[in-house]
């Protein structure tokens, strides 16, 4: 474990202090509407439609390849309609959280390479979580979007021992998790629970969020609750940053055990990973990564052979 030498900090004092901004009202309303099983399109439509720039990025969202719709949607209430209420409050929120993120300066963190990561991430919680059967994978996209959301605002408010963390974590194959539990007790995953729930994020999504650094305990038993295994399994994707992807062996290990074997190559649906990144981080305004998924497991396939 890295050599660090400064204070234990209190996760409840840091968020506390750290002047958390409100959802935007468009999002607060989409969560007052889904409190009420009567409401639907009609109504869930007339909110978004309020806001015109959040009404674009809907339709945006819908007409992407995400879903594949061999024609245009130009209506808010069809959109709706077509896809459900939960995906769309699904992406309002996590598109209101991106718009929340601070970026500090400290160490080596960048807020456009943490979106990478995490788009990334959530592309691949999907994919496994539809491999395992499940039809609505949405909520596993939120959660792999969001796992992560809590390192920008914990860096920005404890700025010091973060770019000490930071700078470890890219030394060396240790993971910044591990170093967390290990200094302070708590870990980001932690945090971003508390923060999806000051949000009044859904409980399925902070209840993944939480768990998304529990892959040891899941691959116990690896059917016994497949979405936190898939979201899981996300976070030992590479970051793109790094030299060396030092998880690519656990990370085959879980997917072979999560799927059974009866799943494509994991080579084969990282490069599915990077086409649908590709095509859909214009949606985000995710600037594309260095280096791909693919490219990152043939540099550890070829050092192996």
């Amino acid at each position: 474990m890295a050599n660090l030498n400064f204070p234990v900090l209190d996760l409840d004092k840091i968020l506390s202090q750290a002047q958390l901004p409100a959802l935007p009202q468009s999002a607060i309303r989409l969560l007052e509407l889904s409190q009420d099983p009567k409401n639907g399109p009609p109504e869930f439509a007339l909110a978004i439609e309020t806001d015109p720039g959040l009404a674009g990025q809907v339709l945006r969202f819908v007409n992407s390849s995400y879903f594949g719709f061999a024609k245009e949607i130009s209506s808010v209430r069809l959109a709706i309609t077509l896809v459900g209420i939960r995906t769309i409050k699904n992406f309002v929120l996590w598109s209101a959280v991106f718009s929340l993120m601070p970026n500090p300066k400290c160490g080596p963190f960048e807020l456009k390479n943490l979106w990478q990561d995490s788009l990334r991430r959530a592309l691949f919680a999907r994919s496994v979580g539809r491999l395992l059967g499940m039809s609505d994978a949405d909520e596993l996209f939120s959660a792999g979007l969001l796992q992560d959301m809590a390192v920008p605002v914990l860096a920005k408010e404890a700025p010091e021992a973060y770019a000490k963390l930071l700078e470890a974590r890219q030394r060396g194959p240790v993971r910044l998790s591990e170093l967390e539990q290990h200094l302070f007790g708590w870990t980001h995953a932690r945090a971003g629970c508390i923060l999806a729930r000051h949000w009044n994020l859904p409980d399925s999504i902070a209840d993944l969020i939480d768990n998304h650094l529990e892959i040891d305990r899941l691959v116990e038993d690896p059917t016994a609750a497949p979405c936190e295994m898939a979201v899981a399994s996300s976070a030992l994707l590479p970051s793109t940053r790094d030299r060396r992807w030092n998880e690519c062996p656990r990370l085959e290990k879980c997917y072979q055990q999560a799927t059974g074997g009866q799943a494509p190559a994991l080579g084969e649906l990282l490069a599915q990973i990077d086409a649908e990144f590709a095509e859909f981080a214009p949606l985000l305004k995710v600037s594309t990564a260095v280096k791909t998924l693919g490219e990152a497991y043939q540099e550890v396939t070829a050092a192996a052979g």
